[in-house]
């Protein structure tokens, strides 16, 4: 991500922009966050692939949440796509992936869906205890 809003170009992608005004602001910037990989991370997060491993959440519930403007909503797609049943994709409409950290108008329904799906799966009466 930029280090500064000073060095978007316009190829700069919507995630990275609004990414820089949520970690490098007082938004969500803290003084212990470098905000930076550690090198030796970057290798093993790529050689951890979790779509591969879908199936094996089966059968606990999923829920996935994403903004229906994310960047990253077809990652949302495939899981739904490939997790089993039950699951369940909710986009929030209007919603980009950072709206979904903390803009209200956004977290908030996003919470309200989460509270009825644990409710509904994990609560009195629920069917997957």
């Amino acid at each position: 991500m930029p280090d500064s809003a000073a060095s978007f170009t316009e190829n700069t992608p919507q995630l990275y922009r609004e990414g820089y005004y949520y970690y490098r602001t007082p938004r969500a910037q803290h003084p212990n966050s470098p905000n930076r990989y550690v090198f030796s991370s970057l290798p093993l997060q790529m050689a951890f692939f979790p779509f591969d491993q879908l199936d094996t959440i089966s059968p606990r519930p999923v829920l996935v949440i994403a903004g229906s403007k994310a960047d990253t909503l077809f990652w949302s797609e495939e899981v739904d796509k490939k997790a089993k049943e039950p699951k369940e994709l909710h986009i929030v409409k209007g919603a980009t992936h950072i709206d979904m950290y903390d803009r209200p108008q956004f977290v908030t329904p996003a919470v309200a869906k989460l509270t009825a799906f644990f409710d509904s799966h994990f609560g009195e009466g629920g069917g997957s205890k």
